[in-house]
């Protein structure tokens, strides 16, 4: 899977990115993260990527021929031929929910685009035209898509075999298959007992079969 991520903030994936499970996504398990500046293709003189929305209002609008030339550049031809070779996802609080439905739909993606907004958002040709469909991770507004496009790499990248470090860590974890989609049992470490709060009896017993049963019973 390669994700291709357009944003005016490259360096803030710099820490993203040594994170151990990433890391390991990324050098042994089939996982590419490709980061591209728009300023380094804007048209414009000294690297203009905005303007002010026509009809007036605050903020300022990512211009769309700024990312119709980032595009271009990166894959070549006509900015909006880009969606016939691969999904180019434009990260919005308007957009469709993140959730594990889309979660799996993105798994099966060999290679897809992520646009990052930033100032006031994006002119809306952009999603009209250049991009495949809008992505939301809540419904709430972030100062751009950078946190939005982790985000999205992060809970891809955890799916990944043994990008966790062992090859069961992500089998029984909130809205796996192995939970039936549900969200995880409640769990605990060491001590048992701190402050007068217990560990339930019933993990400290033993019993496979009774603390699995528990498990079941405390799913969300």
């Amino acid at each position: 899977m390669r994700i291709d991520i357009f944003t005016l903030f490259p360096q803030w994936f710099n820490w993203f990115f040594q994170q151990r499970h990433l890391t390991n996504a990324i050098q042994s398990r089939g996982l590419a993260v490709r980061l591209f500046n728009y300023r380094d293709y804007s048209p414009l003189s000294n690297g203009q990527v905005d303007d002010t929305p026509f009809g007036g209002g605050a903020g300022m609008l990512l211009r769309v021929d700024v990312v119709c030339a980032a595009l271009s550049g990166v894959y070549g031809g006509s900015c909006e031929a880009v969606r016939e070779k691969l999904p180019v996802f434009l990260l919005s609080p308007r957009g469709r929910r993140l959730g594990s439905d889309l979660l799996d739909e993105l798994a099966q993606r060999r290679d897809f685009a992520l646009l990052c907004g930033r100032y006031e958002g994006f002119d809306q040709r952009i999603s009209d035209h250049l991009s495949t469909e809008e992505i939301s991770i809540g419904d709430y507004v972030l100062s751009g898509g950078e946190l939005a496009a982790m985000v999205v790499v992060d809970a891809l990248a955890r799916r990944i075999p043994e990008a966790l470090g062992g090859e069961n860590s992500a089998l029984f974890e909130s809205f796996s298959p192995g939970l039936g989609g549900r969200r995880e049992y409640p769990q605990y470490t060491k001590p048992a007992s701190f402050q007068g709060w217990q560990v339930p009896e019933v993990l400290l017993s033993g019993n496979h079969a009774e603390i699995g049963k528990w498990r079941r019973e405390h799913l969300g």
